[in-house]
């Protein structure tokens, strides 16, 4: 799309938006949920393998809310793009355990709030603020967030 539009408008400026950087940030936070899914998922197969060739029933593990660790990377999505402040009862419980299990997920999330928060709330882009996410996405060592942030500098 982007090499028809740059021969079809050779002077124009390619443009990225506040929102799709938000949008950049939200995605890169649901690609680490899925990977832990998919392992998570991987897991229970094997375990599954297991108890069948030992003659046993699997068993899952039930966390503190009554979901298995699969239910709570599923059932974590919408949570995942929520502000923390909007998390109902039970999405406050389950982010408590999501992100006990799995505290890199919560470094990604908070990384992208930290980001939806200066693009929304600064008029123009509010450069410290910026250079601060920048620090803390490079500490982190989250791929998809040094793409966000490769994507912000090329704007």
């Amino acid at each position: 799309m982007e090499r028809i539009a740059r021969r079809a408008f050779p002077h124009a400026k390619l443009v990225s938006d506040r929102f799709h950087v938000q949008q950049l940030a939200g995605d890169a936070v649901q690609q680490l949920r899925i990977e832990y899914r998919w392992e998570t998922i991987e897991q229970e197969n094997k375990e599954i393998e297991l108890a069948r060739e030992t003659k046993n029933s699997y068993i899952p593990r039930i966390l503190e809310n009554g979901d298995t660790t699969k239910q709570l990377l599923a059932r974590s999505r919408h949570l995942l793009f929520k502000q923390d402040t909007n998390w109902t009862p039970s999405q406050r419980q389950r982010a408590e355990i999501l992100f006990h299990y799995y505290p890199v997920l919560k470094k990604a999330y908070w990384l992208s709030r930290k980001l939806s928060y200066i693009v929304s709330n600064t008029k123009g882009i509010g450069f410290t603020q910026l250079a601060q996410w920048y620090n803390d996405v490079e500490k982190s060592g989250l791929k998809a967030f040094g793409t966000v942030s490769r994507t912000i500098q090329n704007l």
